[in-house]
């Protein structure tokens, strides 16, 4: 009910939103906080075009819903909104976003792009570098006794065994396994690096990778406690930041952890923690999988041309450069990762140069416009598994099932 209500009120704020004049030169950005401008970015913008920009910032996870809400009532909740890769099958299948006119040569500079291509129109610029690495405390490895940087997950598992044993920290591998989105993709990630398959070519799951990373998970959680039970309870950020204060021994994270784990106002183990390649099944994994963010333009704006403008502009190798500076945001663009590491802002970074041109597809046919629904289906039986309400079996069993269900309903 409270949810209706809430819809209901948005939708009534949208439409006496939409009765003001709009001017040309001014546009509306709905992002959420991490990705957010400084100040003298927008001043700066605003000074080179005349457009002026009004920053509407908010969660993440309420943004689809007051962009979809909107276009009900044939409005635009604003010029320019947050694109996650997870959206874009609903936003194309509802045809919301005006189509990007960019050359190949752009396409190929920024790899992640590709999450945000349907048909061949590109619906969105990505601004946050969303390939999954490793990250592994050195210092815990070495007093364990092990010298070798973890390529494969067998590596991972002995190693935080080894850790457990030796008494350096108590939960040595860290990973989202609360009943949300960052369970999903963790358990995606996971069966993508070990089987290189998560979906059958008809969109239902491929039944041995997906069984196979389940028992991995209850076997390093409910059966050797490396894992803290507190996951199953906490957020996806929680789970990461266990690697910046010494809890964690070995996560898999953001790109943006390439920059907190040296930041000094985030990480307690300066020096201590490193990126790697994604471990893999028999060495690091073949392919990688970016979880990219990005912008894109409203079709139903009425300011698309300044919208486009602030878009590009945001996207540019200079705005990333600052973003980064600012936020801690990874850029898309691999000049401008490079140009950060011959700055000595980044450290260790050029696994992100390798992993990102591993990037491959997860959906054979794209991501799907029930991708939501379908991804509800996973995490609510991976948390029940992980709150030992169910086994690795039937935990897959419930989510195979929903799957199939969703999928022939949007037949």
């Amino acid at each position: 009910m409270k949810k209706i209500v809430s819809i209901i009120l948005s939708f009534i704020l949208l439409l006496s939103c939409s009765k003001k004049e709009t001017s040309k030169n001014s546009i509306t950005v709905m992002v959420p906080d991490w990705a957010v401008p400084t100040d003298e970015m927008l001043k700066y913008f605003e000074k080179e075009t005349g457009i002026k920009v009004n920053m509407n910032i908010l969660a993440w996870d309420s943004i689809k819903d007051k962009v979809v809400i909107a276009a009900v009532g044939g409005l635009a909740a604003a010029d320019v909104v947050e694109v996650d890769w997870s959206w874009v099958g609903e936003f194309y299948n509802a045809d919301l976003l005006e189509p990007i006119e960019i050359d190949e040569e752009e396409i190929k500079a920024m790899p992640p792009i590709s999450a945000f291509i349907k048909d061949e129109k590109v619906l969105a610029l990505p601004y946050a570098n969303g390939v999954r690495l490793g990250f592994y405390n050195k210092e815990h490895f070495n007093k364990a006794g092990i010298d070798k940087v973890p390529e494969t997950w067998s590596d991972v598992y002995d190693a935080a065994k080894k850790i457990k044993e030796a008494g350096i920290t108590k939960y040595p591998f860290s990973m989202p396994l609360n009943a949300d989105e960052n369970c999903t993709t963790s358990l995606m990630w996971l069966t993508f690096s070990l089987y290189g398959k998560v979906f059958n070519d008809d969109g239902t799951l491929y039944k041995e990778g997906m069984l196979g990373a389940l028992k991995f998970v209850n076997k390093m959680l409910n059966e050797d406690n490396l894992i803290d039970p507190a996951a199953t309870m906490s957020t996806g950020l929680d789970a990461y930041r266990k690697i910046n204060n010494g809890e964690a021994s070995f996560i898999v994270g953001p790109t943006s952890f390439v920059s907190r784990i040296t930041d000094p106002r985030e990480s307690t183990v300066i020096g201590q923690v490193y990126p790697v390649l994604m471990p893999g099944s028999n060495s690091t994994s073949p392919k990688a999988w970016s979880q990219v963010e990005g912008i894109g333009v409203l079709k139903l704006s009425k300011n698309k041309e300044s919208a486009m403008k602030f878009v590009r502009w945001y996207n540019s190798p200079k705005t990333q450069k600052e973003l980064n500076y600012a936020n801690n945001t990874m850029p898309t663009r691999l000049n401008v990762i490079q140009e950060l590491i011959d700055e000595g802002k980044l450290q260790n970074a050029e696994v992100i140069l390798e992993e990102s041109k591993l990037i491959g597809e997860q959906f054979p046919g794209g991501i799907p416009s029930y991708y939501s629904e379908m991804s509800a289906a996973i995490y609510n039986a991976a948390n029940k598994m992980a709150l030992k309400f169910q086994t690795p079996e039937e935990a897959f069993n419930e989510m195979d099932t929903k799957i199939k269900e969703i999928i022939s309903k949007n037949k």
